[in-house]
């Protein structure tokens, strides 16, 4: 926990149940990327400039990436309990961890409507956008666009946090980590070239800066 004192955030005692959930935070960065990457660079027919990551979860493997959605979700709203324990009371302590917590309950969410197949993946589908989109495929483009715009506010609300507390590098790179995820998100959608990729670097960023926020708050306890 910690406490404020003339706007300066002290470290106070933390139970053991607070540093588990702040680590979940870090678990759920580690595993969505290392899981989503080992299958992007493995799974036969995918390629990350033209498929975004969420098509891994379609084909015969597609519950790797399903399973990976769910827990990396379940592991993040851990993480945005753990958030709320340490920020209360601070700049940014209200908002950073709720907008984490809507991140988390929309990547389970996403892992419960699968995309449709496209463009070539998985091996066997026709190249190129479908004409049509399933119910389920709309669903989880609705859930991914609430997931990236609460994470993407998560990262500024913490810059400002950061910076109230004097600490203008963690600051600037919460800010930074938005504007990446938010143009990654931006070019995808306006149809850029490698938008999938973009996207990809963009999401794995934020979520990592999320995790080294847990861990800081984390080392900060005694």
């Amino acid at each position: 926990m910690t406490a404020v004192q003339s706007g300066i955030v002290v470290p106070t005692t933390a139970t053991p149940a607070t540093r588990a959930l702040l680590a979940c935070s870090a678990g759920s960065a580690v595993l969505f990327s290392v899981v989503s990457l080992t299958q992007a660079f493995t799974r036969e027919g995918f390629d990350l400039l033209r498929h975004p990551l969420s098509m891994l979860s379609t084909g015969d493997l597609g519950w790797l990436q399903i399973s990976n959605f769910l827990i990396s979700g379940a592991l993040t709203i851990a993480g945005a309990i753990g958030l709320r324990r340490v920020l209360r009371g601070t700049p940014g302590g209200t908002w950073a961890p709720r907008l984490v917590l809507v991140n988390g309950v929309a990547m389970a969410a996403a892992g419960v409507f699968v995309m449709d197949p496209g463009d070539g993946f998985p091996v066997g589908t026709p190249l190129g956008q479908g004409t049509s989109m399933s119910w389920h495929a709309l669903m989880h483009m609705v859930c991914g666009s609430i997931a990236f715009t609460a994470l993407i506010a998560a990262c500024f609300v913490l810059g400002r946090h950061y910076s109230r507390a004097g600490r203008p590098g963690f600051a600037t790179a919460s800010r930074l980590s938005g504007l990446i995820f938010a143009f990654g998100d931006g070019w995808a959608m306006t149809g850029g070239r490698a938008g999938s990729l973009t996207l990809a670097v963009g999401a794995i960023t934020a979520m990592a800066w999320i995790a080294v926020v847990a861990m800081d708050k984390r080392a900060a306890l005694r």
